[in-house]
């Protein structure tokens, strides 16, 4: 692939983050690359994904140095640009980036001799009753200590606003789309409509609709299901609910949820992946469901996702179980799967590049609120 131009998404509080931003940097200017760092935080302030993307001159490839987090912003970023996205690994938990940091040089020669593959991974967008904005006297307790907000989501001019259906919002989730209660000590109270048709009444501390990708973030900490990343979905869990019906539901990619603020319910506030983007009054509605752009993630290999769930989740087996015996690591042989089989995604006995494969550092990633969970 012909890398034109690099845009960089660094956690600038780790210093092996600054370490191989630098690194990134030497590789462009040897091949000529324009290479520019993308920081939503610049002067003071927090920037539309818009304007953070043309600032950078539209990057082909933006590279995140960080954790998960950090991989989360350069994500949006690249969802808005249709850019391809690599990340690489500096976090804790590390379900979403790629490569470690040492490799970040090979990694940036296999992108450019074309030895990758491209991960299509759904994301969500959402239309609401009215535009979101947050109320100037929130804003500050609204920041988590993080810093100022984001602007509120602009209203995306390629699609038709409508009194009956609502504005159509320029964002889009890669992990999820929460609606959460404002009052500690009331819940919010909210309609949950499944492809136009009322599913029940939540009264809850949120209500959660989340990508496959974002199921091992939030959802999972709430008692969602573990979806493959590879599958489109949306999943929806609400959080301490009050009822006895607090399982979730996972719905077909063209079924949209709607989550209405009842009447005498409490203010709602609306984040997407972590990031507070509105508050919602009683009476007031968004709908969520699968957005028409796909995130572009670059894998070097084949991605270990059930493998990853088991280490870095610290699955352990049930004693009665490892008293009967113990499991083989891979459910596969070395030669090719029979021809009933041949259509299934297997992963090889070995994968490469395991043998080089190196623990995540510890350090927290501190780019989501740590209530969000990891992807």
């Amino acid at each position: 692939m012909t890398v034109n131009r690099i845009g960089l998404v660094v956690h600038g509080g780790r210093a092996e983050a600054v370490d191989a931003a630098r690194t990134v940097r030497a590789w462009a200017a040897v091949h000529g690359v324009p290479c520019k760092d993308i920081d939503v935080w610049n002067d003071g302030g927090r920037h539309s994904s818009d304007e953070e993307v043309a600032a950078a001159g539209d990057p082909d490839l933006i590279v995140t140095l960080g954790g998960d987090g950090t991989f989360l912003r350069g994500a949006r970023l690249a969802a808005h640009s249709d850019a391809l996205v690599l990340g690489v690994d500096l976090g804790r938990v590390g379900f979403l980036t790629e490569v470690p940091a040492r490799a970040v040089e090979q990694a940036l020669d296999a992108i450019r001799d074309d030895r990758f593959t491209v991960d299509s991974r759904m994301l969500l967008t959402m239309r609401a009753s009215r535009r979101l904005e947050v109320p100037s006297d929130m804003e500050g307790l609204m920041r988590y200590g993080r810093g100022p907000l984001l602007p509120p989501p602009q209203v995306r001019s390629d699609c038709e606003e409508d009194t009956e259906w609502g504005v159509p919002l320029h964002l889009y989730a890669v992990n999820d789309v929460v609606l959460e209660k404002l009052s500690r000590d009331r819940q919010v109270s909210v309609g949950v409509y499944v492809s136009g048709r009322l599913l029940a009444s939540y009264s809850a501390d949120a209500l959660l609709v989340a990508t496959p990708t974002g199921s091992t973030a939030y959802s999972f900490a709430a008692g969602g299901p573990v979806v493959s990343p590879r599958a489109d979905a949306l999943v929806f869990t609400p959080v301490a609910p009050h009822m006895t019906f607090s399982r979730s539901v996972v719905t077909a990619p063209n079924e949209a949820v709607g989550l209405r603020v009842l009447e005498r319910s409490g203010q709602a506030a609306v984040s997407v992946d972590g990031q507070v983007r509105g508050v919602l009054e009683p009476g007031d509605w968004i709908g969520v469901y699968a957005a028409p752009a796909r995130l572009r993630v670059v894998r070097l290999a084949p991605m270990d996702f059930y493998g990853r769930l088991r280490e870095r989740m610290n699955l352990t087996d049930a004693p009665a179980a490892v008293a009967d015996g113990t499991p083989p690591p891979l459910w596969s042989f070395r030669t090719p799967p029979p021809g009933d089989m041949a259509h299934l995604s297997l992963l090889p006995a070995t994968l490469p590049g395991a043998e080089d494969a190196e623990p995540c550092a510890e350090a927290e990633d501190d780019d989501v609120a740590p209530a969000h969970g990891r992807a």
